[in-house]
Order: C-alpha cells, then structure tokens, then sequence
C-alpha cells in the first residue's frame, strides 16, 4: 500500500473488525494515510489514544468499569509477584510496536524482562514483551482472538498471551512452544490458577476477578 501525506490527518473511528463510534460520521469522511513516522508525531502530542495499522489511524475506544477493574487486578497481582524479578508490568498507556510499518497498539497489559527495548530514541514504544494481555469484550472479542493475535506472534520476544472475558469467568491461555507452535488452554472455574512460565507467576482467577460482580 502506497502512503502519502496528509495536509490535515483525518482518523478513522473504525479498526477492522474492533470498534466503531460513528458509523455514518465515518463513511463520509475520506480515508487519509499516514506514515509510522507522522503516526507517532500526532500520537505524542494527542490527548487520546489511537492505534496504527497500514498507513490508518484508529481512535481507541473507551473501557467499560469491569475491563477497567479486572486489568487493574491484574497488574496488582503481578506487579506484587514481580517485585525482585528482572522484569516490569505496564498496563494501558504503553505503547507497543509490532511490526515497523504496520502495527502500533495498546495492549491492556504487557510484562518485559531485561532491559526494555524501545522502537525509537523517544523510548515511549516498546518492542520486547514476553506477556501480552487483552481484556475481551463484545466488540473486540473477534479482534483480539484473530487479527491481533496474528500479529502479536511475530513478536520474537512474545511467549504467553492472555485473552480475559469480562463478561464471566474466562481465560484463555496461549503459550510458544516453538515457532509457529503455540498450546491452548482454557480456564473457566474460578478455583483454577494459570501458571505463566514466561514470568514465573502463579495467577490464580479469584485474583483475575477480585471485586467483579456477574450479572
């Protein structure tokens, strides 16, 4: 795909297959593509975050009070564990690199171990999780399971990957065995636990889902 620069850069609304604000907002207006290098330029002097695929610029839409809670009760936890350990937890605001020209994101939690490696000299982008988590809902449920998780593994770095419903007590649980070789495996009583080997920790779903009332 051919990009070019915008005089103006106008962001879309709607990721393939994640969110949407304004449908009819977002038909009308013209697509515009920008550079990795003017992405980030417009994303450090934004006060909103947005995601980066191919040239488009996606408005990340805003979290319920559960995906808020349950990834607040997973970077407790974690960071309690990781106290001591060479590696750090960051959740939400860190901006993560996947591939040079394609995708920039936010995941809603990553681990790093060792030093952090950083995509640029502004050391705001990081490209060496060992740990991604995403917390699902309706909207993204798709998105992150498919199109994102395609991605995420060609992280070299990446080793676990965590997708966490927030609708009941789900999670699913991915790990690299080799390349192109990632096990499966799916926990839905909250008296399970998850062993991540990538960080060393112990994740118990009572923990996951501390607070969350079910409907």
């Amino acid at each position: 795909m051919s990009l070019r620069a915008p005089s103006k850069p106008q962001h879309r609304v709607k990721a393939p297959g994640k969110r949407c604000y304004d449908e009819e907002t977002m038909s009308s207006q013209p697509t515009t593509f920008v550079s990795p290098e003017e992405y980030l330029a417009q994303e450090r002097l934004a006060e909103r975050k947005s995601e980066y695929f191919q040239g488009e610029v996606f408005a990340m839409a805003g979290a319920s009070p559960r995906h808020v809670w349950i990834v607040s009760n997973l970077n407790g936890n974690l960071w309690q564990q990781l106290k001591g350990k060479p590696c750090r937890v960051s959740a939400s605001d860190l901006r993560l690199r996947v591939t040079p020209d394609r995708l920039y994101t936010y995941p809603d939690l990553m681990v790093i171990c060792g030093e952090p490696q950083f995509a640029d000299d502004q050391k705001d982008t990081v490209v060496n999780p060992v740990l991604i988590v995403e917390v699902l809902s309706e909207s993204t449920r798709n998105y992150d399971r498919g199109w994102k998780f395609q991605h995420y593994r060609k992280l070299p770095s990446l080793i676990e990957y965590l997708l966490i419903e927030q609708d009941e007590p789900r999670v699913e649980h991915w790990t690299r065995q080799r390349e192109n070789h990632w096990d499966f495996v799916e926990l839905d009583d909250l008296g399970q636990s998850i062993q991540l080997t990538s960080i060393s920790c112990m994740l118990a779903l009572t923990e996951v889902y501390d607070k969350i009332e079910w409907s």
